[in-house]
């Protein structure tokens, strides 16, 4: 059977192959049109989704929220135990079955950031897990800020850097602005280094995105457990159906 020949009897294969080409291409061109570093983050990493939740823990919970996350969900999810949540985990007090609020009073965070800090449980949903990877690395000095930090990937965030011992202070450099251009950011200047090497913050910050990428839908693990054999139950299917098709029709011409 030719090329030609296939692509006529059977357009449904090339149809196939072309979605499914698109499907693994799309995510890296939309990522590299952002300007975003692809972040690598695995759900399918169970440690390195339990290190995203121990950090998130101490330097994110803090200020921010998961009310749409219980901590039993975390437990089942990441392969914890009741204890391991509730002593490593758990710095609210609320009980194991409860969802995740802030430690932060929101009128304090509207008074000390002129805004109340938002709850993230669909962030890395509505941004993109490339999008948390990346801001997470991209916090820079700036006296001109109220809290003396500022974003590339966020410019003007009202959020201060609370990953910078580890990661570090950095200075951002920006070409000078031409008429009504803004100013292009060039690249970070280190000012001080953190307590990690580089390569280990981008794993601290793929951690924590891999995690909140987790957070943001849960279900999103099961459904690609069970995908599997979804897909391998219908490849049998239309595998059968062809065959039962050849037998009917094997009479007709």
């Amino acid at each position: 059977m030719t090329e030609t020949t296939m692509h006529k009897s059977h357009p449904w294969i090339a149809g196939f192959l072309l979605a499914l080409s698109l499907g693994f291409a799309l995510p890296a061109a939309a990522a590299e049109e952002g300007g975003l570093a692809p972040s690598n983050a695995n759900l399918a990493d169970t440690g390195s989704l339990q290190n995203g939740a121990k950090l998130f823990m101490n330097y994110c919970s803090g200020c921010h929220s998961l009310q749409l996350m219980r901590y039993s969900r975390i437990a089942e999810d990441l392969d914890l135990s009741e204890d391991q949540v509730m002593n490593n985990l758990n710095f609210t007090g609320v009980n194991f079955g409860e969802r995740i609020p802030p430690s932060m009073n929101s009128v304090d965070g509207k008074t000390w950031f002129g805004a109340a800090p938002p709850d993230l449980s669909l962030m890395a949903r509505a941004k993109g897990v490339d999008y948390v990877f990346n801001y997470l690395k991209s916090f820079y000095l700036d006296a001109s800020r109220p809290v003396g930090w500022n974003n590339t990937v966020f410019p003007n965030a009202s959020m201060p850097n609370p990953l910078w011992e580890l990661q570090g202070v950095q200075t951002a450099k920006f070409k000078a602005a031409e008429g009504s251009e803004p100013a292009q950011f060039e690249g970070f200047e280190v000012h001080r280094a953190g307590t990690l090497k580089p390569e280990e913050f981008d794993k601290v910050a793929r951690d924590i995105a891999n995690f909140l990428q987790y957070a943001a839908e849960p279900a999103a693990m099961q459904r690609k457990s069970i995908g599997i054999w979804v897909l391998l139950f219908l490849a049998t299917f239309t595998l059968l159906a062809y065959f039962l098709k050849q037998e009917y029709w094997k009479d007709v011409h």
